[in-house]
């Protein structure tokens, strides 16, 4: 029982990371119909600005600093390489292949930068772990459920109760009509952006912490355990990517913990269960859990 809980609060912590990560995904596809293939590359970025400037800003200082950094560029991504398709429903295709190329070329750029080595974000949790009751859990997955539940409650209220927020459902339900009542879909699109780049930053410190052994080159591809969350829920709904987020992080813990039970699977199961979760809630709901059936006109 003790294992079973050991493996329910880590796939809470990972599920919570993961949700921060799935969000930006489905802000920036409910704001542009883009599917942000360069998110795993800009989580990187602010890890990796998280690291090296933690030794002269402190860790508090470098992940502010990271956390707009990340932003800017993710906005400036969207205004300099995918601007033109603000009004065109169809460049949004062509938009999802040109982050393709965008993630080649940060994540080569930041690979030869970190090299084989592990880096330090110098979080404030080190190695520290906290029981409770039974249960042993490392203070970083503590903080990452604590942080991802206030920011995550933080981007939901933007969206329900900002002017922004407003547009952006307006503009996700028809980009057309949003655009003929005077939505600033341009500025609805950076900001969008900025706000995924925000949360891929603060994700990116939580995925290198503790038991992880720190930042490497191949940590942005965490992002695409990620990706299956925001399909699963439904690409633009924010709580169906919470929801499939948890799943999947549940999921991924469970199977890990329970991987000598499973072997029958193969070794690596562990690294595909969100992906076959992914496919079979499909095969029911093909839409996503929170996904809404489109009207179509015959």
């Amino acid at each position: 029982m003790t294992g079973f809980l050991d493996h329910l609060l880590n796939g809470l912590a990972l599920g919570a990371v993961y949700a921060l990560v799935a969000l930006g995904f489905v802000v920036i596809f409910k704001a542009s119909g883009v599917l942000n293939f360069a998110h795993g590359s800009l989580l990187l970025l602010g890890g990796y600005l998280t690291a090296v400037l933690h030794d002269d800003l402190g860790f508090a200082g470098a992940l502010a600093a990271a956390v707009v950094v990340t932003a800017l560029v993710a906005g400036a991504l969207d205004r300099l390489l995918l601007r033109g398709g603000d009004r065109d429903p169809r460049a949004a295709h062509v938009q999802t292949i040109v982050t393709i190329g965008v993630d080649i070329v940060l994540v080569t750029d930041l690979a030869r930068r970190i090299g084989g080595d592990l880096l330090s974000t110098g979080d404030p949790w080190g190695d520290s772990v906290t029981r409770l009751g039974p249960v042993t859990v490392a203070d970083s997955r503590l903080a990452a459920i604590a942080v991802s539940a206030v920011v995550i409650g933080a981007v939901f209220a933007l969206f329900r109760y900002t002017a922004w927020g407003l547009s952006l459902r307006a503009a996700s339900e028809d980009l057309e009509a949003a655009a003929l009542m005077g939505v600033r879909l341009t500025r609805v699109r950076m900001l969008a952006w900025c706000l995924a780049g925000a949360l891929a930053a603060l994700a990116a410190v939580f995925l290198a912490a503790f038991p992880a052994p720190g930042l490497e080159r191949t940590t942005g591809q965490i992002a695409l355990k990620a990706f299956p969350a925001a399909i699963l829920g439904g690409m633009a709904s924010p709580p169906g990517a919470l929801a499939g987020s948890l799943l999947i992080g549940l999921t991924e813990a469970l199977v890990a913990g329970y991987q000598s039970e499973l072997h029958v699977l193969g070794e690596g199961f562990g690294d595909v269960a969100p992906y076959a979760v992914m496919v079979l809630v499909l095969l029911v709901r093909p839409t996503g859990l929170f996904g809404a059936k489109g009207a179509v006109r015959v």
